[in-house]
Protein backbone atom coordinates (compact mmCIF):
# COMPACT_ATOMS: atom_id res chain seq x y z
CA UNK A 1 0.00 0.00 0.00
CA UNK A 2 1.60 3.26 -1.16
CA UNK A 3 -0.35 6.26 0.10
CA UNK A 4 0.40 9.95 0.50
CA UNK A 5 -0.27 11.88 3.73
CA UNK A 6 -3.66 13.19 2.60
CA UNK A 7 -4.81 9.62 1.91
CA UNK A 8 -3.50 8.33 5.26
CA UNK A 9 -4.68 11.16 7.52
CA UNK A 10 -8.21 11.90 6.32
CA UNK A 11 -10.41 14.22 8.45
CA UNK A 12 -12.19 12.37 11.25
CA UNK A 13 -15.54 13.32 12.77
CA UNK A 14 -17.09 10.95 15.31
CA UNK A 15 -20.89 10.98 15.58
CA UNK A 16 -21.59 10.13 19.20
CA UNK A 17 -25.11 8.81 18.53
CA UNK A 18 -23.58 5.68 16.97
CA UNK A 19 -21.33 4.80 19.93
CA UNK A 20 -21.51 4.13 23.67
CA UNK A 21 -17.84 3.73 24.67
CA UNK A 22 -14.32 4.62 23.57
CA UNK A 23 -11.31 2.48 24.55
CA UNK A 24 -7.84 4.07 24.58
CA UNK A 25 -4.44 2.42 24.72
CA UNK A 26 -2.10 4.21 27.15
CA UNK A 27 1.51 4.54 25.98
CA UNK A 28 1.81 6.31 22.63
CA UNK A 29 -1.85 7.32 22.64
CA UNK A 30 -2.56 9.15 25.92
CA UNK A 31 0.87 9.30 27.58
CA UNK A 32 4.42 9.59 26.31
CA UNK A 33 5.79 6.93 28.64
CA UNK A 34 8.03 5.65 25.85
CA UNK A 35 10.45 8.37 26.97
CA UNK A 36 10.37 7.11 30.56
CA UNK A 37 10.86 3.52 29.39
CA UNK A 38 13.77 4.53 27.15
CA UNK A 39 15.54 6.34 30.00
CA UNK A 40 14.97 3.32 32.25
CA UNK A 41 16.41 0.88 29.73
CA UNK A 42 19.44 3.09 29.18
CA UNK A 43 20.12 3.40 32.90
CA UNK A 44 19.78 -0.38 33.36
CA UNK A 45 22.04 -1.42 30.50
CA UNK A 46 24.65 1.30 30.92
CA UNK A 47 25.09 0.32 34.58
CA UNK A 48 25.30 -3.37 33.71
CA UNK A 49 27.75 -2.91 30.82
CA UNK A 50 30.00 -0.75 33.00
CA UNK A 51 29.90 -3.42 35.71
CA UNK A 52 31.04 -6.04 33.17
CA UNK A 53 33.99 -3.79 32.32
CA UNK A 54 33.74 -4.77 28.67
CA UNK A 55 34.34 -2.62 25.63
CA UNK A 56 30.65 -2.52 24.81
CA UNK A 57 28.98 0.53 23.32
CA UNK A 58 26.46 2.12 25.71
CA UNK A 59 22.74 1.77 25.10
CA UNK A 60 21.75 4.10 22.24
CA UNK A 61 18.17 5.30 22.68
CA UNK A 62 17.77 6.41 19.05
CA UNK A 63 18.84 2.98 17.76
CA UNK A 64 18.74 0.25 20.41
CA UNK A 65 15.40 1.19 21.96
CA UNK A 66 13.41 0.62 18.78
CA UNK A 67 15.51 -2.33 17.54
CA UNK A 68 15.65 -4.44 20.67
CA UNK A 69 13.19 -3.44 23.40
CA UNK A 70 10.30 -1.29 22.14
CA UNK A 71 7.00 -3.18 22.16
CA UNK A 72 8.49 -6.38 23.55
CA UNK A 73 7.73 -8.00 26.91
CA UNK A 74 10.28 -6.85 29.48
CA UNK A 75 12.26 -10.10 29.74
CA UNK A 76 12.34 -10.50 25.97
CA UNK A 77 13.71 -6.95 25.68
CA UNK A 78 16.54 -7.79 28.09
CA UNK A 79 17.42 -10.95 26.17
CA UNK A 80 17.24 -9.23 22.78
CA UNK A 81 19.56 -6.35 23.72
CA UNK A 82 22.12 -8.53 25.51
CA UNK A 83 22.29 -10.86 22.51
CA UNK A 84 23.10 -7.86 20.33
CA UNK A 85 26.17 -7.35 22.56
CA UNK A 86 27.05 -11.07 22.53
CA UNK A 87 26.14 -11.42 26.21
CA UNK A 88 24.39 -14.64 27.23
CA UNK A 89 22.68 -14.97 30.61
CA UNK A 90 20.48 -17.72 32.07
CA UNK A 91 16.77 -16.92 31.91
CA UNK A 92 16.12 -17.36 35.64
CA UNK A 93 12.60 -17.04 37.05
CA UNK A 94 10.17 -14.11 37.41
CA UNK A 95 10.76 -14.24 41.18
CA UNK A 96 14.48 -13.46 40.82
CA UNK A 97 15.51 -10.45 42.94
CA UNK A 98 16.07 -7.22 40.96
CA UNK A 99 19.65 -7.06 39.70
CA UNK A 100 20.40 -10.79 39.78
CA UNK A 101 22.46 -11.72 36.71
CA UNK A 102 19.63 -13.43 34.90
CA UNK A 103 17.27 -12.22 32.20
CA UNK A 104 14.47 -12.02 34.77
CA UNK A 105 16.67 -10.40 37.42
CA UNK A 106 17.68 -7.57 35.08
CA UNK A 107 14.09 -7.26 33.85
CA UNK A 108 12.85 -6.88 37.41
CA UNK A 109 15.52 -4.24 38.05
CA UNK A 110 14.36 -2.36 34.96
CA UNK A 111 10.86 -2.21 36.44
CA UNK A 112 12.22 -0.68 39.65
CA UNK A 113 14.25 1.85 37.67
CA UNK A 114 11.15 2.69 35.61
CA UNK A 115 9.21 3.50 38.77
CA UNK A 116 12.09 5.67 40.05
CA UNK A 117 12.38 7.58 36.76
CA UNK A 118 8.60 7.96 36.68
CA UNK A 119 8.73 9.54 40.14
CA UNK A 120 11.60 11.86 39.20
CA UNK A 121 10.65 12.90 35.66
CA UNK A 122 6.87 12.66 35.73
CA UNK A 123 4.74 11.52 32.81
CA UNK A 124 4.53 13.60 29.64
CA UNK A 125 1.00 13.43 28.22
CA UNK A 126 -0.44 13.91 24.77
CA UNK A 127 -2.59 16.96 25.42
CA UNK A 128 -4.58 16.47 22.23
CA UNK A 129 -5.67 13.04 23.46
CA UNK A 130 -6.65 14.38 26.87
CA UNK A 131 -8.64 17.21 25.25
CA UNK A 132 -10.41 14.74 22.95
CA UNK A 133 -11.33 12.49 25.89
CA UNK A 134 -12.75 15.51 27.73
CA UNK A 135 -14.91 16.37 24.72
CA UNK A 136 -16.08 12.75 24.42
CA UNK A 137 -17.08 12.65 28.08
CA UNK A 138 -19.12 15.81 27.59
CA UNK A 139 -20.90 14.00 24.75
CA UNK A 140 -21.81 11.23 27.26
CA UNK A 141 -19.44 8.60 25.89
CA UNK A 142 -17.93 6.18 28.42
CA UNK A 143 -14.13 6.07 28.41
CA UNK A 144 -12.02 2.98 29.02
CA UNK A 145 -8.26 2.46 29.22
CA UNK A 146 -6.93 -0.81 27.80
CA UNK A 147 -3.23 -1.63 28.18
CA UNK A 148 -1.04 -4.65 28.84
CA UNK A 149 1.16 -2.57 31.17
CA UNK A 150 1.18 -3.61 34.81
CA UNK A 151 2.28 -0.08 35.72
CA UNK A 152 -0.75 1.52 34.10
CA UNK A 153 -2.49 2.64 37.30
CA UNK A 154 0.74 4.12 38.62
CA UNK A 155 1.27 6.02 35.35
CA UNK A 156 -2.32 7.29 35.29
CA UNK A 157 -2.07 8.45 38.90
CA UNK A 158 1.29 10.15 38.32
CA UNK A 159 -0.11 11.94 35.27
CA UNK A 160 -3.23 12.95 37.27
CA UNK A 161 -5.56 11.39 34.71
CA UNK A 162 -7.67 9.21 37.04
CA UNK A 163 -10.84 11.22 36.42
CA UNK A 164 -10.71 10.58 32.67
CA UNK A 165 -11.40 6.86 32.75
CA UNK A 166 -14.57 5.02 33.71
CA UNK A 167 -12.75 1.68 33.67
CA UNK A 168 -9.11 0.56 33.45
CA UNK A 169 -8.18 -2.87 32.06
CA UNK A 170 -4.44 -3.37 32.56
CA UNK A 171 -1.75 -6.05 32.59
CA UNK A 172 -2.66 -7.06 36.13
CA UNK A 173 -6.25 -7.70 35.03
CA UNK A 174 -5.02 -9.53 31.94
CA UNK A 175 -2.97 -11.93 34.07
CA UNK A 176 -5.63 -12.34 36.77
CA UNK A 177 -8.31 -13.31 34.26
CA UNK A 178 -5.98 -15.45 32.14
CA UNK A 179 -6.79 -13.46 29.01
CA UNK A 180 -4.71 -13.41 25.84
CA UNK A 181 -2.85 -10.22 24.96
CA UNK A 182 -2.74 -8.37 21.65
CA UNK A 183 -3.33 -9.14 18.82
CA UNK A 184 -6.12 -11.08 20.52
CA UNK A 185 -9.11 -8.86 21.38
CA UNK A 186 -9.73 -10.37 24.84
CA UNK A 187 -8.83 -7.34 26.98
CA UNK A 188 -10.72 -4.91 24.74
CA UNK A 189 -13.81 -7.13 24.81
CA UNK A 190 -13.54 -7.38 28.61
CA UNK A 191 -13.36 -3.57 28.95
CA UNK A 192 -16.32 -3.03 26.61
CA UNK A 193 -18.35 -5.52 28.64
CA UNK A 194 -17.49 -3.71 31.88
CA UNK A 195 -18.66 -0.45 30.29
CA UNK A 196 -21.85 -2.20 29.11
CA UNK A 197 -21.10 -1.32 25.50
CA UNK A 198 -21.38 -3.79 22.60
CA UNK A 199 -18.15 -3.97 20.53
CA UNK A 200 -20.11 -2.72 17.51
CA UNK A 201 -20.87 0.50 19.43
CA UNK A 202 -17.34 0.94 20.77
CA UNK A 203 -14.30 2.76 19.36
CA UNK A 204 -10.66 1.77 19.84
CA UNK A 205 -7.68 4.17 19.73
CA UNK A 206 -4.41 2.24 19.26
CA UNK A 207 -0.88 3.10 18.13
CA UNK A 208 0.39 -0.50 17.94
CA UNK A 209 -0.23 -2.66 14.88
CA UNK A 210 -1.08 -5.57 17.18
CA UNK A 211 -3.66 -3.41 18.98
CA UNK A 212 -5.28 -2.36 15.72
CA UNK A 213 -5.42 -6.00 14.66
CA UNK A 214 -7.08 -6.86 17.99
CA UNK A 215 -9.72 -4.21 17.35
CA UNK A 216 -10.61 -5.64 13.97
CA UNK A 217 -10.62 -9.21 15.28
CA UNK A 218 -13.07 -8.12 17.98
CA UNK A 219 -15.40 -6.55 15.39
CA UNK A 220 -15.31 -3.14 17.06
CA UNK A 221 -17.38 -0.42 15.45
CA UNK A 222 -14.43 1.85 14.73
CA UNK A 223 -10.68 1.36 15.03
CA UNK A 224 -8.56 4.53 14.96
CA UNK A 225 -4.86 4.02 14.33
CA UNK A 226 -2.72 6.61 16.14
CA UNK A 227 0.46 7.29 14.17
CA UNK A 228 3.19 8.91 16.27
CA UNK A 229 6.15 7.35 14.42
CA UNK A 230 5.33 7.34 10.71
CA UNK A 231 3.71 3.92 10.40
CA UNK A 232 0.26 5.06 9.32
CA UNK A 233 0.19 2.83 6.24
CA UNK A 234 0.99 -0.24 8.37
CA UNK A 235 -1.87 0.64 10.73
CA UNK A 236 -4.27 0.79 7.79
CA UNK A 237 -2.96 -2.53 6.49
CA UNK A 238 -3.61 -4.10 9.90
CA UNK A 239 -7.21 -2.98 9.78
CA UNK A 240 -7.53 0.58 11.11
CA UNK A 241 -10.61 2.27 9.68
CA UNK A 242 -8.86 5.66 9.89
CA UNK A 243 -5.49 7.00 11.05
CA UNK A 244 -4.69 10.20 13.00
CA UNK A 245 -1.38 11.76 14.03
CA UNK A 246 -2.87 14.49 16.26
CA UNK A 247 -5.98 13.66 18.26
CA UNK A 248 -6.77 17.34 18.84
CA UNK A 249 -7.75 17.51 15.15
CA UNK A 250 -10.49 14.90 15.53
CA UNK A 251 -13.98 16.34 15.96
CA UNK A 252 -16.95 14.88 17.84
CA UNK A 253 -20.34 15.82 16.43
CA UNK A 254 -18.54 18.55 14.50
CA UNK A 255 -16.96 20.08 17.62
CA UNK A 256 -13.19 20.47 18.09
CA UNK A 257 -11.42 19.56 21.34
CA UNK A 258 -10.07 22.49 23.34
CA UNK A 259 -6.40 21.72 24.05
CA UNK A 260 -5.67 25.10 25.63
CA UNK A 261 -4.72 25.45 29.30
CA UNK A 262 -4.28 28.45 31.63
CA UNK A 263 -0.91 30.05 30.93
CA UNK A 264 -0.23 30.37 34.65
CA UNK A 265 -0.26 26.55 34.87
CA UNK A 266 2.30 26.02 32.09
CA UNK A 267 5.83 25.00 33.14
CA UNK A 268 8.76 27.34 32.47
CA UNK A 269 10.53 26.35 29.25
CA UNK A 270 13.95 26.87 30.84
CA UNK A 271 13.21 24.12 33.36
CA UNK A 272 12.00 21.70 30.69
CA UNK A 273 15.13 21.37 28.56
CA UNK A 274 15.09 17.65 29.40
CA UNK A 275 12.08 17.23 27.09
CA UNK A 276 14.17 18.43 24.16
CA UNK A 277 17.16 16.29 25.17
CA UNK A 278 14.95 13.19 25.13
CA UNK A 279 13.52 14.01 21.72
CA UNK A 280 17.06 14.44 20.39
CA UNK A 281 18.05 11.09 21.90
CA UNK A 282 15.20 9.58 19.90
CA UNK A 283 16.96 10.87 16.78
CA UNK A 284 14.80 13.90 16.01
CA UNK A 285 16.23 16.96 14.25
CA UNK A 286 15.43 20.36 15.80
CA UNK A 287 13.85 23.21 13.85
CA UNK A 288 13.35 26.55 15.63
CA UNK A 289 10.85 29.20 14.53
CA UNK A 290 10.39 32.55 16.27
CA UNK A 291 7.95 35.43 16.23
CA UNK A 292 9.53 38.93 16.26
CA UNK A 293 7.49 41.60 18.08
CA UNK A 294 6.96 40.73 21.75
CA UNK A 295 9.20 37.67 21.43
CA UNK A 296 12.62 38.86 20.30
CA UNK A 297 11.90 42.51 21.12
CA UNK A 298 9.66 44.00 23.84
CA UNK A 299 6.24 45.33 22.86
CA UNK A 300 6.59 49.05 22.10
CA UNK A 301 4.16 51.87 21.44
CA UNK A 302 4.99 52.18 17.73
CA UNK A 303 6.05 49.35 15.33
CA UNK A 304 9.18 51.16 14.13
CA UNK A 305 10.54 51.29 17.70
CA UNK A 306 10.88 47.48 17.98
CA UNK A 307 14.65 47.23 17.53
CA UNK A 308 16.52 43.94 18.01
CA UNK A 309 19.35 44.12 20.55
CA UNK A 310 22.87 43.16 19.49
CA UNK A 311 22.92 40.58 22.28
CA UNK A 312 19.87 38.80 20.83
CA UNK A 313 21.22 39.12 17.29
CA UNK A 314 24.45 37.43 18.40
CA UNK A 315 22.43 34.61 19.97
CA UNK A 316 20.42 34.15 16.75
CA UNK A 317 23.65 33.91 14.76
CA UNK A 318 24.94 31.22 17.11
CA UNK A 319 21.64 29.35 16.99
CA UNK A 320 21.43 29.33 13.18
CA UNK A 321 24.84 27.64 13.05
CA UNK A 322 23.43 24.67 15.01
CA UNK A 323 19.94 24.18 13.51
CA UNK A 324 17.43 25.39 10.94
CA UNK A 325 16.10 28.76 12.12
CA UNK A 326 13.11 30.77 10.91
CA UNK A 327 11.58 34.12 11.86
CA UNK A 328 7.81 34.13 11.25
CA UNK A 329 6.30 37.58 11.65
CA UNK A 330 3.17 39.51 10.82
CA UNK A 331 5.43 42.21 9.41
CA UNK A 332 6.23 42.46 5.71
CA UNK A 333 9.07 40.20 4.57
CA UNK A 334 11.37 43.11 3.71
CA UNK A 335 10.64 44.79 7.03
CA UNK A 336 11.45 41.77 9.22
CA UNK A 337 14.66 41.06 7.23
CA UNK A 338 15.75 44.67 7.72
CA UNK A 339 15.14 44.52 11.46
CA UNK A 340 16.71 41.11 12.19
CA UNK A 341 19.73 41.42 9.89
CA UNK A 342 20.95 37.82 10.28
CA UNK A 343 22.06 36.01 7.13
CA UNK A 344 21.52 32.32 6.56
CA UNK A 345 18.06 31.95 8.12
CA UNK A 346 14.50 31.60 6.85
CA UNK A 347 12.27 34.67 6.90
CA UNK A 348 8.48 34.47 6.70
CA UNK A 349 6.56 37.74 6.47
CA UNK A 350 2.84 38.51 6.52
CA UNK A 351 2.10 35.60 8.91
CA UNK A 352 3.73 33.18 6.47
CA UNK A 353 2.23 34.49 3.22
CA UNK A 354 5.72 35.43 2.00
CA UNK A 355 8.63 33.04 2.72
CA UNK A 356 12.28 33.27 1.72
CA UNK A 357 15.36 31.24 2.69
CA UNK A 358 19.11 31.18 1.92
CA UNK A 359 18.67 27.86 0.08
CA UNK A 360 16.28 29.42 -2.45
CA UNK A 361 13.36 27.86 -0.61
CA UNK A 362 10.62 30.34 -1.38
CA UNK A 363 6.87 30.61 -1.23
CA UNK A 364 4.85 33.65 -2.15
CA UNK A 365 1.14 33.00 -2.34
CA UNK A 366 0.07 33.78 -5.87
CA UNK A 367 -3.47 33.65 -4.51
CA UNK A 368 -2.48 36.53 -2.27
CA UNK A 369 -1.89 38.75 -5.28
CA UNK A 370 -5.60 38.50 -6.08
CA UNK A 371 -6.38 40.22 -2.77
CA UNK A 372 -4.21 43.28 -3.37
CA UNK A 373 -7.03 45.26 -4.99
CA UNK A 374 -9.42 44.47 -2.11
CA UNK A 375 -6.73 45.37 0.44
CA UNK A 376 -6.19 48.69 -1.34
CA UNK A 377 -9.92 49.33 -1.16
CA UNK A 378 -10.01 48.32 2.51
CA UNK A 379 -7.08 50.58 3.33
CA UNK A 380 -8.78 53.54 1.69
CA UNK A 381 -12.04 52.86 3.56
CA UNK A 382 -10.29 52.40 6.91
CA UNK A 383 -8.28 55.60 6.55
CA UNK A 384 -11.46 57.48 5.77
CA UNK A 385 -13.46 55.90 8.62
CA UNK A 386 -10.76 56.30 11.30
CA UNK A 387 -9.58 59.75 10.29
CA UNK A 388 -9.14 61.99 13.31
CA UNK A 389 -8.91 59.24 15.96
CA UNK A 390 -5.99 60.26 18.17
CA UNK A 391 -3.26 57.66 18.67
CA UNK A 392 -4.48 55.25 15.98
CA UNK A 393 -1.77 53.88 13.68
CA UNK A 394 -2.86 52.32 10.41
CA UNK A 395 -0.02 50.23 8.98
CA UNK A 396 -0.35 48.92 5.41
CA UNK A 397 1.57 45.75 4.59
CA UNK A 398 1.70 43.82 1.34
CA UNK A 399 -0.90 41.24 2.35
CA UNK A 400 -2.62 42.87 5.31
CA UNK A 401 -3.58 46.07 7.10
CA UNK A 402 -2.76 46.49 10.79
CA UNK A 403 -4.89 48.89 12.84
CA UNK A 404 -2.87 49.58 16.00
CA UNK A 405 -4.84 51.03 18.92
CA UNK A 406 -2.26 50.81 21.72
CA UNK A 407 -2.15 54.64 21.99
CA UNK A 408 -5.91 55.13 21.59
CA UNK A 409 -8.23 56.02 24.48
CA UNK A 410 -10.03 52.89 25.70
CA UNK A 411 -13.50 54.31 25.03
CA UNK A 412 -12.65 54.56 21.30
CA UNK A 413 -11.61 50.92 20.78
CA UNK A 414 -15.14 49.58 20.31
CA UNK A 415 -15.81 52.23 17.66
CA UNK A 416 -12.59 51.30 15.82
CA UNK A 417 -13.53 47.62 15.82
CA UNK A 418 -16.95 48.45 14.38
CA UNK A 419 -15.24 50.32 11.53
CA UNK A 420 -13.01 47.30 10.85
CA UNK A 421 -15.99 44.93 11.00
CA UNK A 422 -17.94 47.03 8.50
CA UNK A 423 -15.04 47.15 6.04
CA UNK A 424 -14.64 43.36 6.24
CA UNK A 425 -18.40 42.91 5.82
CA UNK A 426 -18.29 45.03 2.67
CA UNK A 427 -15.32 43.02 1.35
CA UNK A 428 -16.03 39.35 2.21
CA UNK A 429 -12.80 38.19 0.54
CA UNK A 430 -11.03 39.69 3.59
CA UNK A 431 -11.23 38.79 7.28
CA UNK A 432 -10.47 40.39 10.64
CA UNK A 433 -7.99 38.90 13.09
CA UNK A 434 -7.10 40.22 16.53
CA UNK A 435 -3.68 40.56 18.13
CA UNK A 436 -2.28 42.46 21.08
CA UNK A 437 -3.70 45.98 20.78
CA UNK A 438 -4.20 45.52 17.03
CA UNK A 439 -6.93 44.57 14.58
CA UNK A 440 -5.68 43.15 11.33
CA UNK A 441 -7.40 42.81 7.97
CA UNK A 442 -6.07 39.85 5.98
CA UNK A 443 -7.05 37.67 3.00
CA UNK A 444 -9.84 35.29 3.95
CA UNK A 445 -7.72 32.19 3.29
CA UNK A 446 -6.99 29.06 5.30
CA UNK A 447 -3.42 30.13 6.01
CA UNK A 448 -1.71 31.23 9.22
CA UNK A 449 1.52 30.80 11.15
CA UNK A 450 0.67 27.19 11.94
CA UNK A 451 0.18 26.36 8.27
CA UNK A 452 3.46 28.16 7.51
CA UNK A 453 5.35 26.04 10.05
CA UNK A 454 3.87 22.83 8.63
CA UNK A 455 4.78 23.93 5.10
CA UNK A 456 8.35 24.73 6.15
CA UNK A 457 8.76 21.35 7.86
CA UNK A 458 7.81 19.59 4.63
CA UNK A 459 9.78 21.95 2.38
CA UNK A 460 12.93 21.40 4.47
CA UNK A 461 12.65 17.66 3.88
CA UNK A 462 11.41 16.70 7.34
CA UNK A 463 8.35 14.72 8.36
CA UNK A 464 6.30 15.01 11.55
CA UNK A 465 8.09 11.92 12.82
CA UNK A 466 11.75 12.93 12.47
CA UNK A 467 11.69 16.61 13.39
CA UNK A 468 11.25 18.53 16.64
CA UNK A 469 9.77 21.93 15.72
CA UNK A 470 10.03 24.56 18.46
CA UNK A 471 7.97 27.72 18.05
CA UNK A 472 8.19 30.75 20.35
CA UNK A 473 5.63 33.55 20.17
CA UNK A 474 3.63 35.94 22.33
CA UNK A 475 0.54 37.01 20.43
CA UNK A 476 -2.92 35.69 19.69
CA UNK A 477 -1.81 35.02 16.10
CA UNK A 478 0.93 32.75 17.46
CA UNK A 479 -1.72 30.42 18.90
CA UNK A 480 -2.16 29.05 15.36
CA UNK A 481 1.48 27.95 15.51
CA UNK A 482 1.06 26.37 18.95
CA UNK A 483 -2.08 24.49 17.89
CA UNK A 484 -0.33 23.13 14.81
CA UNK A 485 2.41 21.63 17.01
CA UNK A 486 0.26 19.97 19.67
CA UNK A 487 1.66 16.50 20.45
CA UNK A 488 4.50 16.57 17.89
CA UNK A 489 6.34 19.82 18.55
CA UNK A 490 6.97 22.36 21.30
CA UNK A 491 5.11 25.66 21.55
CA UNK A 492 6.39 28.32 23.96
CA UNK A 493 4.27 31.36 24.79
CA UNK A 494 5.95 34.54 26.01
CA UNK A 495 3.59 35.68 28.75
CA UNK A 496 3.21 35.82 32.51
CA UNK A 497 -0.30 34.34 32.36
CA UNK A 498 -2.56 36.89 34.00
CA UNK A 499 -6.04 35.99 35.19
CA UNK A 500 -7.50 33.20 33.04
CA UNK A 501 -5.43 33.68 29.88
CA UNK A 502 -5.16 30.35 28.06
CA UNK A 503 -2.82 28.99 25.41
CA UNK A 504 -2.20 25.90 23.28
CA UNK A 505 1.53 26.20 24.03
CA UNK A 506 3.44 23.51 25.93
CA UNK A 507 5.59 25.88 27.99
CA UNK A 508 5.96 29.56 28.81
CA UNK A 509 8.67 32.20 29.19
CA UNK A 510 7.95 35.43 31.09
CA UNK A 511 9.63 38.03 28.85
CA UNK A 512 11.97 38.73 25.94
CA UNK A 513 15.06 38.58 28.17
CA UNK A 514 14.21 35.01 29.15
CA UNK A 515 13.67 34.19 25.46
CA UNK A 516 17.23 35.28 24.68
CA UNK A 517 18.52 33.22 27.60
CA UNK A 518 16.53 30.19 26.44
CA UNK A 519 17.71 30.47 22.83
CA UNK A 520 21.31 30.68 24.02
CA UNK A 521 20.76 27.46 25.97
CA UNK A 522 19.29 25.78 22.88
CA UNK A 523 22.29 26.80 20.80
CA UNK A 524 24.65 25.29 23.37
CA UNK A 525 22.58 22.09 23.56
CA UNK A 526 22.46 21.66 19.78
CA UNK A 527 26.17 22.45 19.50
CA UNK A 528 27.05 19.70 22.00
CA UNK A 529 25.14 17.10 20.01
CA UNK A 530 27.38 17.82 17.03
Amino acid sequence: MNLNEEEIYSPIDIESRYFDAVLFDLDGVVTQTAMVHALSWKKLFDQYLEKLDKDNAPFDISRDYRLYVDGKPRYEGVRSFLESRDINLPYGTPSDPPGKETICGLGNLKNLIFQEVLEQEGVPIYRGAVALIGLMKRRNLKIGLVTSSKNARLVVKKAKLESLFDYIADGVELERLGLKGKPHPDLFLHAAQKLKAPPSRSIIFEDAESGVEAGRRGNFGMVVGVDRTGHGTALLEKGAHVVAFDLSRITVDGKKPDATVPIKDLPDARKAIGHIKLELLFGKEPFVALDYDGTLTPIVERPELAILSEKTRKTLKKLKDTTQLAIISGRDLKDVKRLVKVDGIIYAGSHGFDIESPTKLQKTFKEGEAFIAELNEAEKALRERTKGIDGLILERKKYSIAVHFRLVKSEMIEKIEKHVDQVVKDLPSLKKTIGKKVFEVRPNMDWDKGKAIEWLVEALGFSRHNVLPIYVGDDVTDEDGFKALIDWGIGIVVAKGKDQEKSAASYKLPDTESVEEYLKGLAELFERRG
